[in-house]
């Protein structure tokens, strides 16, 4: 249905021999900033979901699914942080599934409203939209200095930048349903964002791989862990 790194600086090395290791996330400050968008995602779930059912809008469910993944995926996000490449690595992957998943739900429930649905509610979908921009507006606001590292903070990035976005869209899609009188412009964004969801979903497995090639040779996966220069100065 519908789709990460700290400050601008370059990522450190820790082992002094100039290869550059992405910020993993172990930061006081890092810990404290995803705790706050959890909470943010959970509120978003709570609120939107009565929303869409009283919407009966694709658009406005593929949101709700989004928070709720969202609030998970980043929980998942936070205990991974400071483990070994391999855990962060497959807490990216976990992300990368469920956003499919979602893409292939929005997209399923897309194609029956077509066949099924009736028009959607255009000013609840549009209200519900802004109040779903606003709070990944502050999200975003709060991640936007760690927007750059793994593929585990990266995603969490790459998932609320898209989640404004598609807030945004949702809340064109209300305007169109009510000027128009008709039910395809939601159906039409509810395909859209399964598009986005999977393109990011292909953007943080394809980086999580990547990140699991570069452990040195002979290193053991289940102990290996990096920490970037950064993880001691945020604080």
């Amino acid at each position: 249905m519908s789709s990460c790194s700290t400050s601008d600086k370059p990522a450190a090395s820790s082992c002094g021999c100039g290869a550059p290791i992405a910020f993993d996330g172990a930061s006081l400050a890092y810990r404290r900033t995803l705790s706050a968008v959890i909470v943010i995602n959970m509120v978003g779930f709570v609120v939107v979901a009565i929303g869409s059912w009283l919407a009966d809008s694709a658009a406005l469910a593929a949101n709700t699914l989004d928070f709720a993944a969202d609030a998970a995926t980043y929980a998942l996000s936070l205990w991974a942080i400071g483990k070994s490449v391999q855990v962060r690595s497959g807490a990216a992957f976990i992300k990368s599934g469920s956003l499919a998943l979602m893409a292939a739900g929005i997209l399923g429930l897309a194609v029956w409203r077509a066949v099924t649905g009736a028009s959607p509610e255009g000013g609840a979908i549009s209200g519900l939209g802004l109040f779903g921009a606003a709070a990944n507006l502050l999200a975003a606001l709060l991640l936007v200095r760690f927007r750059e590292g793994d593929a585990n903070v990266r995603s969490v990035w790459l998932c609320t930048r898209n989640d404004l976005i598609q807030c945004l869209a949702v809340a064109a899609t209300g305007v169109a349903v009510t000027v128009t009188g008709s039910r395809w412009p939601d159906l039409l964004v509810g395909v859209l964002l399964a598009a986005v969801f999977l393109r990011s979903a292909w953007q943080i497995s394809s980086q999580a791989r990547k990140e699991l090639r570069a452990v040195p040779a002979g290193a053991d996966l289940r102990n290996y862990v990096t920490h970037s220069r950064h993880s001691a100065e945020h604080v």
